[in-house]
């Protein structure tokens, strides 16, 4: 592609150089893996500037640097007020507006977007449809999987990737979407055909003002969905009916709405719930009919899980029976409500609950079967919202025996300080405070007795625990199985 071609879709911006001729091979906002004939895009983060690197780009070929300061440099550069903003409108063009040929899902919340997107893989897979997947866990294109850093990766490394999934044939994309990635314009370019909302709770109030703000950010994926009726494209708002901001979240949109809850209001609800420590089942009552549902899956939050599911399946025009078929055979997400395998008469579950609401809702579900005591091993993360903590401390007290409070991923905090925010102005004593990670998890399972349940919270599927800027080896799953052992060889 030319450079002029690939710049026409910039109303305004100055030129340092005539350059239309410039052959363009690629677009990059990483200066190390700048390649011969890419345009170089400079992006000003929270900790490191793309202008200060533009040297380097040069050097291992940028044709083109896309800046907002001018820039003494040998190559164009091309000057515009917001390069994020730039760098959304240019990729989708580099990569041909992947999302208007491939249907995209996205699915934003505090809780449960991983859970949502693989049970959507599941029923679009049961659909005999290829799907792509970008979220917390991984992105997947089909069965093949690749690393992602963020949640919600950049716009570039968006478009790319559906560009990518165009490439192999894939029918659906499903991609979690952060309210930062909304915040900070990542998903600028992507046209969503369905967004899905799964419940709004306190997270994240280290980055956004208050939860005000935090809902605003949320809303912005409902208001995109565009203001326009296309008979052969309708676009779909799925919204959780039962959570307090629905009501706003419905006036965000100018699209077709379809509810899902436990209440009478809701379009596609569940109905007849019974919980139990192996099973859920209940009645999904939707405007195309009714079926049952028996699931692996257990807890009440996986009813709304499922329901979500459920609802942007229907919007896709997937039928119930495909639907019943892939949420009854669906085992489970990694580090999502995980059982610990072992040779043993107590039961241990790691989950990734690291907000109040996310381990309240996995408290209460234990408690609604445990038959003895139950422990939770928890933390809070370093660098983020501080608020949370006390919160999570008293949650913990609230419903298990008893709680031992731990390191999550520090980062650049002090473990004890972070320890010392949790425990400050607890009223209850059944807890106990080892900072060391894998040392809690131990004292955990040495405690437990026939019957009882050990929750391990917080990281889930992560393998790594982030200390100062460095992550380490670490694995909840895997230092329970440790501990377990050791446990049976005393």
């Amino acid at each position: 592609m030319k450079l002029a071609e690939l710049l026409s879709v910039l109303p305004f911006y100055n030129m340092s150089q005539a350059a239309d001729d410039i052959e363009v091979s690629g677009v990059e906002s990483d200066s190390r893996n700048v390649a011969v004939g890419n345009v170089f895009i400079c992006i000003e983060g929270f900790t490191v500037d793309g202008h200060d690197f533009v040297d380097q780009a040069v050097r291992n070929g940028a044709c083109a640097v896309l800046a907002e300061k001018e820039l003494n440099t040998s190559v164009p550069v091309i000057q515009v007020d917001d390069t994020s903003r730039a760098m959304a409108i240019i990729a989708s063009k580099f990569y041909d507006d992947p999302t208007r040929q491939l249907p995209l899902i996205g699915v934003t919340g505090t809780n449960g977007k991983t859970t949502v997107t693989y049970l959507l893989e599941s029923i679009f897979q049961e659909y005999k449809k290829k799907t792509g997947i970008i979220g917390t866990l991984q992105m997947k294109i089909g069965e093949d999987a690749y690393p992602v850093h963020n949640t919600t990766p950049d716009a570039l490394y968006l478009q790319k990737a559906f560009h990518q999934m165009n490439d192999q044939n894939v029918d659906t994309a499903i991609m979690e979407v952060s309210s930062h990635a909304l915040d900070m314009g990542r998903v600028h370019g992507c046209d969503f055909d369905v967004a899905v909302f799964t419940n709004l709770s306190q997270d994240h109030l280290d980055y956004h003002q208050d939860m005000n703000d935090y809902l605003y950010a949320k809303s912005l994926l409902f208001a995109q969905l565009g203001n326009t009726y296309y008979e052969k494209q309708k676009k779909y708002a799925v919204i959780n009916d039962d959570d307090p901001n629905s009501a706003f979240l419905k006036k965000s949109t100018a699209q077709h709405i379809l509810t899902y809850g436990c209440g009478h209001g809701a379009q596609v609800r569940a109905s007849d719930i019974n919980l139990d420590v192996t099973k859920t089942t209940f009645t999904i009552n939707t405007p195309v009919g009714s079926v049952e549902i028996h699931s692996n899956l257990i807890g009440k939050f996986n009813v709304y899980n499922m329901l979500a599911a459920s609802a942007a399946a229907i919007s896709a025009g997937i039928p119930l029976e495909v639907i019943k078929r892939a949420l009854e055979n669906m085992q489970g997400v990694s580090g999502r409500f995980q059982p610990v395998d072992g040779n043993h008469d107590f039961a241990v579950v790691v989950d990734y609950a690291h907000t109040p609401d996310s381990l309240e809702n996995v408290l209460q579900t234990i408690k609604g079967f445990a038959e003895n005591n139950v422990y939770v091993v928890v933390g809070c993360g370093g660098d983020r919202d501080k608020t949370k903590r006390p919160l999570m401390a008293s949650i913990a007290l609230k419903y298990a025996d008893r709680a031992i409070f731990t390191s999550d991923n520090p980062r650049t905090e002090d473990p004890q300080a972070i320890l010392d925010d949790m425990t400050e102005g607890l009223n209850e004593h059944h807890y106990d405070v080892i900072e060391n990670r894998k040392d809690a998890i131990f004292h955990a399972v040495n405690l437990a007795a026939k019957g009882d349940i050990v929750l391990i919270a917080g990281k889930g599927h992560e393998t790594y625990q982030e200390i100062g800027h460095t992550r380490h080896d670490f694995d909840d799953r895997e230092v329970a199985k440790e501990a377990i052992q050791a446990k049976e060889n005393q």
